[in-house]
């Protein structure tokens, strides 16, 4: 069943799993940046992103034949969209690169907190980029998040990505505590990470 029905593409729960590779390229796209580190090179990237991408904590944009345009995925204490153990890391690079890895990556965990969806990447093919669909996304999950039984929605942004957090702004998110990495910026690729809310209304669209 839809979630919302738009003029040029609808939003749906979930993908399949012939769609696991592409929604992996896109997320790789969109943060592979921030993950090279961590879950590289790129096409081991790419395998573990497949292997653990989690249909059931995604929202999908999707033309009228059906063709994926974007995903938004969220994390509740039940899963995520990108979520993984020791064991999946160590399928695709092995013990020790898995050992590292895990720990590498955990530094950009975040928690869960009582009553907030936590946003879990949001991302577009090129081809729908400017045509409302990161929009009609994060408009899904909040509708989605009160239908959980939430009262907010929360991301964090990175000071890399202006128009992301210009995103966010039009749509109701403030902006809140701001995580700065000092030298493990060298790592990562940004220096800061700014959390941020959207408290949802029983007709927030």
């Amino acid at each position: 069943m839809d979630i919302a029905q738009m003029t040029d593409f609808r939003i749906t729960p979930g993908f399949s799993n012939a769609e696991r590779t592409l929604a992996a390229e896109l997320y790789w796209e969109a943060f592979g940046n921030k993950l090279a580190l961590g879950l590289g090179p790129e096409s081991k990237a790419k395998a573990f992103l497949a292997r653990v991408a989690n249909p059931d904590f995604a929202l999908c944009a999707r033309d009228d034949d059906g063709a994926l345009l974007g995903i938004a995925g969220f994390k509740t204490s039940e899963g995520a969209l990108i979520g993984g153990g020791f064991a999946d890391l160590s399928a695709i690079y092995g013990t020790f690169g898995a050992a590292w890895r895990g720990l590498l990556l955990s530094l950009l965990e975040r928690d869960l907190q009582g009553g907030s969806l936590l946003m879990d990447g949001i991302f577009t093919t090129q081809a729908a980029r400017g045509k409302g669909v990161g929009t009609a996304l994060l408009r899904a999950i909040k509708q989605d998040a009160m239908a959980r039984g939430c009262s907010e929605v929360r991301l964090d942004v990175i000071d890399t990505n202006p128009r992301a957090r210009a995103l966010y702004e039009r749509e109701g998110f403030v902006a809140g505590k701001v995580q700065r990495l000092g030298p493990l910026k060298y790592l990562f690729g940004f220096s800061s990470a700014t959390e941020m809310r959207a408290t949802l209304q029983p007709h927030s669209r």
